[in-house]
């Protein structure tokens, strides 16, 4: 049997039972175009590395929005690398655990002209460690847009095994450590995604319920709906309860 300190971590599992309600959260499409907002200077000639891949849904995002750009994801789940091949298949997704240091193949060596960590760092004992990790993968000068959560948990938080959630002058040290020039760090949503939040911290337990749900009721659907129009917009501000950080892959010293 898998221990309660190893279930938190079992993506395979966790993906197996939320990808829908992954896909279909607001917060998840509101992050995706904060996203895309915040990449610049991608061409046809880009490289995108998409940190912690999961099952694809920001792939799928990336190559609708630049769709002559090379995508590369790195996913530790299995499950999830099945389910994001399966959704963008002439991108490529590599099953890695960026908490070994690990070298990258050599065709992926210095390869990510731009790369996107979101909502990974906070599942992690050393976020510090990991985010170096990437680096080997990353060209000198590679634009990296990073989300973590901000704002209290809720309890599907802590099941889906988030360690902490950030502010953003934390975000900024733990980039800065890991080796990258920190251009901007701040918050996002204020105030629809912060009263969002305070929603899904309101539901407790019954959240990790209605997200493992196949039928979720037509009041949680037309609450998705509702708040996937209020989050529309991708306002920077300082009290958002999304994090976000822009930063560049510092040269070798």
């Amino acid at each position: 049997m898998t221990s309660p300190s190893n279930a938190r971590d079992d993506w395979d599992a966790h993906w197996a039972e939320y990808a829908r309600a992954a896909a279909e959260n607001p917060a998840q499409d509101f992050r995706r175009r904060l996203i895309l907002r915040l990449l610049r200077g991608v061409t046809s000639s880009s490289r995108i590395l998409d940190i912690g891949s999961g099952t694809g849904d920001l792939a799928v995002s990336l190559r609708e929005a630049f769709p002559e750009s090379a995508i590369v994801g790195l996913e530790l789940s299995r499950t999830g690398v099945e389910l994001a091949r399966s959704r963008v298949p002439d991108a490529a997704f590599l099953q890695a655990d960026l908490s070994s240091g690990e070298p990258p193949p050599r065709e992926y060596e210095a390869w990510a002209t731009h790369a996107v960590c979101s909502e990974v760092l906070e599942h992690v004992d050393d976020p510090v460690g990991l985010i170096a990790n990437c680096r080997p993968y990353l060209a000198s000068g590679c634009q990296l847009v990073v989300t973590v959560p901000g704002g209290p948990m809720t309890e599907y938080d802590r099941h889906i095994g988030h360690r902490k959630h950030f502010a953003a002058d934390e975000l900024r040290r733990v980039l800065t450590e890991a080796g990258f020039e920190v251009s901007e760090a701040t918050g996002a949503g204020y105030p629809v995604f912060n009263l969002y939040r305070r929603l899904m911290r309101a539901l407790g337990a019954r959240l990790v319920d209605t997200a493992g749900s196949t039928r979720p009721s037509r009041v949680s659907r037309l609450g998705m709906r509702t708040f996937k129009l209020g989050l529309r917009s991708t306002r920077l501000s300082p009290r958002g309860w999304q994090i976000v950080g822009v930063a560049r892959n510092s040269p070798p010293a």
